[in-house]
């Protein structure tokens, strides 16, 4: 099923307008949407696309907004929050889901919904930037080269550029939750802080600390392996203070604390700017070894993330509305292959280990 257009909701988040702007630049024509008039119209002005405003609320007015829309590209976050409304809609209306989530809850959720989306011949793809195709992309490439692969390590680093309001709030309030690893097949909770180890993404060894980020649910999916645990660079008092908090979730999770740290964010900058858009660089580093010792390494180099996330979103939703899909709750690699990532103008990758 293809055809429809695209459109695009949240598009006057940092993420969302910079999605519409890349759309621009491509030469797509998407409708763009969200609750604010004024926000949405002032993006939309500087594109000459069309306007959708609406929330997530009422069922019956989220089904009208979607009539004539193939593809929804979902930008809206915390998805924790925003996403079931929109999946829901999707699946009622036939349109395909695509979403820029890194929230582990929000695949392991949308991963339920497979059987629905199939009989409905609808794509549900939550993880369609940065989190998680290139990550999703390198762990099934590794993968693929170690036989009966039975552990799986993932880490990746920004350099250059900073953080949207919208990640930010996401992760104040993914805070109080802790971490969790894959063991076994089964999601495992940990103390944050409490699993460190140096990656060398291409710059050198680099202290490491293991997070619950979204991979743990789409790797498994798209790999098979039981054990994964996925990393981000971080330095030694981000360590330290994550182990802490670990201490105090009840705290770190308390409405006082959670206001005080997202007033925090409100006071930063919206995102990026265009220069860190342009010189920062994503870092990925991804470890695969089955029981016999066989091991492969691969590191992958691509655009700053907030660039990669719009560029690997329209890439997907592009073919999407072509009709090159696959039904059902899928991640990119499942979808698309390992080398969907290496589509996009800027990504290399390298193998620095193979099995012998």
């Amino acid at each position: 099923m293809g055809g429809g257009r695209l459109l695009i909701y949240g598009a006057n988040g940092y993420t969302g307008a910079l999605v519409a702007r890349y759309a621009a630049e491509r030469g797509l024509d998407p409708i763009l949407a969200g609750r604010s008039a004024a926000a949405v119209d002032a993006v939309a002005r500087k594109h000459g696309f069309d306007v959708r405003i609406f929330g997530l609320d009422v069922p019956s007015t989220l089904d009208a907004n979607l009539d004539g829309v193939g593809c929804v590209l979902h930008c809206a976050g915390p998805f924790s929050r925003t996403s079931k409304p929109m999946v829901d809609a999707c699946l009622r209306s036939r349109v395909h889901y695509l979403d820029v989530t890194g929230e582990l809850e929000v695949f392991e959720a949308t991963a339920r919904r497979h059987s629905e989306a199939e009989a409905a011949g609808v794509m549900l793809m939550p993880g369609c930037g940065f989190d998680v195709v290139p990550s999703d992309c390198l762990a099934l490439h590794v993968a693929s080269l170690v036989p009966g692969a039975k552990r799986l390590e993932l880490a990746f680093r920004g350099v250059g550029g900073g953080m949207s309001h919208g990640t930010a709030t996401t992760m104040v309030e993914s805070l109080p939750k802790g971490s969790w690893v894959r063991r076994g097949g089964k999601l495992e909770k940990v103390r944050p802080g409490s699993l460190t180890r140096k990656v060398d993404f291409g710059r050198g060894p680099t202290l490491a600390m293991a997070i619950p980020w979204g991979d743990l649910g789409t790797a498994w999916r798209s790999t098979g392996i039981p054990d994964i645990t996925v990393y981000t660079a971080a330095d030694r008092a981000v360590v330290t203070g994550a182990w802490v908090m670990g201490w105090v979730p009840r705290v770190v999770g308390s409405k006082p604390v959670q206001a005080f740290m997202k007033r925090r964010v409100d006071g930063r900058p919206a995102g990026p700017t265009d220069e860190q858009l342009e010189s920062g660089v994503s870092l990925l580093w991804a470890r695969a070894e089955n029981d016999q010792g066989l091991a492969a390494e691969s590191r992958l180099t691509g655009p700053q993330g907030y660039k990669l996330t719009a560029l690997a979103s329209l890439n997907i939703a592009e073919k999407v509305l072509r009709g090159e899909l696959v039904t059902g709750y899928q991640t990119p690699a499942t979808a698309y292959g390992a080398d969907l990532v290496l589509e996009i103008e800027g990504v290399t990758r390298d193998d620095v280990l193979r099995p012998e």
